[in-house]
């Protein structure tokens, strides 16, 4: 096994308090999350709805971001122990001895055996990411972590299937006992829904959110085989193939194949992804009989090889037919989150869908060594998984046009650039493209994790070194630009006045303020629309408002609460910060003249500093401004309908 490389000081991290977690499903984003939950302290249950976890699937794909983390989990030597660590991708069938390619490529592209391009992964991939490229049978990985799951306590369940969770998702579920047929619901502090791409728990979660959620087939299927090493002692070029430790990738018109050795070179594990039966192209089938005449047929005229590989394989086989999903609007709800292929399904052309549900689990565990508060800890999980698996999961669904083009000048094209220099920069092909491949598995995500955390702490801990920092915290705007939508708006409570002066300041501001644009921060100053009409949905907002402001001086749940949006303020595009409403000093909303003036007022402006590292976004600092004209206000009141009353909106 090649050595890892790992400079990570967080390994020996432990949870903030001790959790009972739920997690539905024992597949690898399952088995993985209640390790590393388990490795912290938390105690975990696992329900799976089969009744045995047996060894099914073909090969998986161990890249350097997924055994960076099974080595902080202590299972890397058991998985590499099964696995094969693949030195090179050999991509083929292109003639490279012709200059006429627009004509010879076409007539030798699937004719010829010849290597088009190789991209190196060893010593490269340890040498940069600090671990190997390996390739290992599911069953192998998944009896890997089942076994170390039970090693660290976690209690596992099969034949019992979680029905749905507490319509409030407070972290209850529903259980039906497959073998007694009992049910019964079973309460924790957080439940995570791994329960695959056909995951009851995501459609609980989105229907509830009035969200269409159903996928949508890509018009590709895909036949997975396992080639015996006795079914081909007479078969010297696939037994030579078997016997090296290389990447096949065969690129074809509307398909190709992805192959390597896998059990110390006893089976050749072989994708081929061709174009889906008319019949079967429906999102309710999702498998779909097949057979090796079929097969066969797809790729008549390919190179020797592929014909040779494919007339080894059973007569039947089954085609699965490949979906693709929308960006969902959320993976958390109250306590609940989804994890793995529930919340991001990838297409298999960049073979990131395990590695990413393992940079769930390894993200969610992480967050619960930081704070012990759930919700935080879940946004801090989404915040940071949620963009980066969307990106990866556009990129694997791109990259199967690059991978199925048809013959033709764009073909061409895609070629020569393969074999010219740099190509690795510039390779459509994600999963060999260099840029692609540091941020596929260059990215440590418990770092990013920890470090997003330690900028945010910063935050929480200025109020003890400025006391009068607190309430201006309190009552800090933030405001997630990118929905335009107000966390909070208990400014007004840092004006001067009475009780009773503020209650009926911000009673009669709302109730005013009926304009329908506001002043944003997004690229310069922008006109945004907002609803102000106080007889919207704002009246919620009005009433809790309202009632905040009886309650003098601040209440330490209000200061809780504030950090608690943290995790939501840090999704959006940008952030707008701001101290109260109660200052006139602003003579012009330029962004330059706006910060010069907010340079004296310390506090608030380090948090700026601290926002903008932690968030990685800008973040605008400002004391007041006034939204319901667009306009700044050169008073702490206007004049609305004839009627002086102090302005209770602002800029959003």
């Amino acid at each position: 096994m090649e050595t890892i490389r790992d400079d990570f000081q967080g390994s020996d991290r432990r949870a903030v308090k001790a959790l009972n977690i739920i997690i539905v499903g024992a597949g690898i984003g399952g088995l993985t999350a209640g390790i590393a939950l388990a490795h912290t302290g938390h105690c975990v249950t696992i329900f799976e709805t089969v009744s045995e976890i047996t060894d099914v699937g073909a090969g998986i794909q161990i890249a350097p971001n997924a055994a960076r983390i099974l080595h902080r989990l202590d299972v890397l030597r058991d998985v590499m122990d099964h696995a094969t660590v693949l030195e090179r991708v050999s991509v083929r069938y292109v003639d490279m001895c012709s200059r006429n390619w627009l004509v010879a490529n076409i007539s030798r592209r699937y004719t010829s055996d010849d290597e088009m391009a190789t991209f190196p992964l060893l010593p490269a991939n340890g040498l940069k990411y600090g671990a190997p490229m390996g390739v290992i049978h599911r069953g192998d990985l998944q009896n890997i972590l089942l076994n170390k799951a039970l090693e660290l306590g976690c209690h596992i369940f099969t034949n019992h299937k979680v029905m749905a969770v507490d319509p409030k998702f407070s972290a209850k579920v529903h259980v039906h006992d497959g073998t007694t047929g009992e049910r019964f619901w079973l309460s924790a502090d957080m439940v995570i829904a791994a329960d695959g791409v056909k995951s009851h728990i995501r459609q609980q979660m989105m229907t509830s959110k009035g969200y269409k959620d159903e996928p949508i087939p890509t018009g590709d299927a895909a036949y997975r085989l396992l080639i015996p090493r006795n079914r081909v002692l007479d078969d010297p070029l696939t037994l030579s193939m078997m016997d090296k430790n290389v990447a096949m990738r065969y690129m074809g018109p509307g398909g190709h194949i992805m192959a390597y050795p896998i059990r110390g070179s006893s089976l050749y594990n072989i994708v081929l992804l061709h174009p889906a039966k008319s019949e079967t192209l429906s999102e309710d089938v999702w498998t779909s009989k097949g057979s090796r005449e079929d097969m066969l047929k797809f790729c008549a005229g390919w190179s020797p090889a592929v014909q040779k590989w494919l007339a080894h394989a059973d007569e039947d086989v089954l085609e699965w037919n490949l979906h693709v999903y929308p960006d969902l609007p959320t993976w958390t709800q109250g306590n609940v989150a989804l994890l793995g292929d529930a919340c991001h399904p990838m297409l298999p052309y960049v073979a990131q869908g395990a590695a990413n549900a393992m940079e769930d689990a390894a993200v969610l565990a992480t967050a619960l060594t930081c704070t012990s508060n759930v919700r935080l800890a879940l946004k801090m999980y989404e915040t940071i998984r949620k963009s980066r698996a969307e990106k990866i999961a556009a990129g694997a669904t791109a990259t199967a046009y690059t991978l199925h083009m048809p013959d033709g000048p764009e073909q061409v094209a895609r070629d020569q650039g393969l074999v010219s220099p740099g190509a690795a920069k510039q390779n459509p092909d994600k999963w060999s493209n260099l840029e692609w491949q540091d941020f596929m598995w260059g990215v440590d995500v418990m770092e990013v994790t920890i470090r997003m955390w330690t900028e945010l702490a910063k935050v929480l801990s200025l109020e003890k070194r400025y006391p009068h920092f607190t309430r201006a915290y309190t009552y800090t705007l933030l405001a997630d630009i990118s929905r335009v939508w107000l966390l909070e708006q208990l400014h007004l409570a840092m004006g001067d006045g009475s009780r009773s002066a503020r209650y009926k300041a911000g009673r009669e501001g709302c109730r005013m303020a009926k304009s329908k644009k506001a002043w944003t921060v997004c690229s310069g100053w922008d006109i945004k629309p907002m609803m102000q009409n106080p007889r919207s949905k704002d009246e919620q907002k009005l009433a809790s408002v309202t009632g905040k402001l009886t309650r003098l001086p601040v209440h330490t749940r209000q200061i809780a609460d504030v950090k608690s949006q943290l995790g939501d303020a840090a999704q959006g595009d940008s952030v707008v910060l701001r101290a109260g409403d109660s200052a006139d000093i602003l003579d012009n909303c330029q962004k330059d003249a706006i910060e010069s003036k907010m340079k004296p007022m310390k506090p608030l402006h380090q948090l700026r500093k601290i926002l903008t590292r932690g968030f990685r976004k800008s973040v605008i600092c400002i004391e007041r401004i006034a939204g319901q004209y667009a306009k700044l206000r050169p008073r702490s009141s206007e004049k609305m309908k004839n009627e002086a009353v102090r302005s209770f909106r602002g800029i959003y």
